[in-house]
């Protein structure tokens, strides 16, 4: 295998071609950094494969390790992916953007917020919802995805856009609620909390 520095969006990428299997190995971290123009894409990447692999995306479990030049100058374990992988990473990461907008949305709090509010770590937050919560959550899900089917967005700013919509008419519906119970439904209860009540 060869190691080469690809240029794209005037980023370097390092790239190894693999001549066995006739493609193109592509640093992770490099694709990273250009997609997310992050401080720590190292940090980012470790955080997203996290994320990826708690979904079941076995985008991240067929990414490879090989040994590719570092900024040092040494040769060092890269995860490196090919070009549907890649792809299958962006979406990845658009999808947990959309859900997150979604989730904010209707609950006036980010995934990351609503876990630590319900004490998670690395728990699935739609495990440790209550009742309301959970509904309200399918309803956002349900909206985005019937206002998706007639809008046919084709980018994702179209996509963000959507979500929000779906999520806010949920959001709409759980203040009404709120205001008719003098109760908030975004809870800090959590699956164990339930359990222990019972």
């Amino acid at each position: 295998m060869a190691n080469k520095i690809q240029i794209f969006e005037k980023q370097p990428v390092r790239a190894i071609w693999d001549e066995e299997n006739e493609k193109w190995w592509f640093s992770v971290v490099d694709i990273i950094t250009i997609l997310t123009e992050s401080v720590d894409p190292a940090a980012y990447w470790r955080k997203l494969k996290q994320r990826l692999k708690e979904e079941g995306n076995e985008t991240v479990t067929n990414c490879h390790g090989l040994k590719m030049f570092a900024t040092d100058g040494k040769m060092r374990l890269t995860d490196v992916a090919d070009v549907e992988q890649l792809c299958g990473i962006k979406k990845g990461q658009e999808f947990a953007v959309l859900t997150d907008v979604i989730t904010q949305a209707w609950s006036g709090k980010t995934v990351k917020q609503y876990k630590q509010y319900k004490g998670l770590k690395t728990e699935s937050l739609r495990d440790n919802m209550t009742n309301l919560e959970l509904v309200l959550n399918m309803l956002a899900e349900a909206t985005t995805t019937e206002i998706s089917k007639e809008k046919n967005p084709e980018t994702f700013a179209e996509n963000r856009k959507i979500a929000q919509q779906g999520g806010k008419i949920a959001g709409n519906t759980r203040k009404e609620i709120e205001a008719k119970t003098g109760k908030k439904i975004v809870s800090p209860l959590n699956a164990k909390n339930v359990l222990s009540i019972k």
